[in-house]
């Protein structure tokens, strides 16, 4: 499979790496993200201790907010002064109208 194009970031202060994927139709998410791990384990290992979750998030974002979302990753060690990543998760998906289990987050 050809991987799509992924800008990743992972933040030192953060338990979660955060990415844009530029899926095609051809693309299916669970593939992508299964070879995006087995790819990048040996780099991550080599870097510090990291492990894979089980499972993932993943939102669509329009062309026009590209930007605007690789910035806020990029700042996300800063967001995480204020609050959480559970509680800036939870949001994002209350906002989204994701139906989710809290004990499964």
């Amino acid at each position: 499979m050809e991987l799509p194009r992924v800008w990743v970031a992972f933040p030192i202060t953060c338990p979660a790496a955060a990415g844009l994927i530029d899926l095609r139709a051809t693309h299916r998410l669970a593939d992508v993200l299964r070879e995006l791990k087995a790819v990048s384990s040996g780099w991550v290992h080599n870097v510090r201790h990291f492990a894979w979750q089980e499972g993932y998030g993943a939102f669509t974002v329009s062309a026009s907010q590209l930007e605007a979302v690789r910035h806020y990753i990029e700042q996300q060690a800063e967001h995480h002064h204020t609050r959480t990543f559970r509680e800036e998760y939870l949001e994002l998906l209350r906002r989204s109208g994701v139906e989710f289990d809290e004990r499964y987050v």
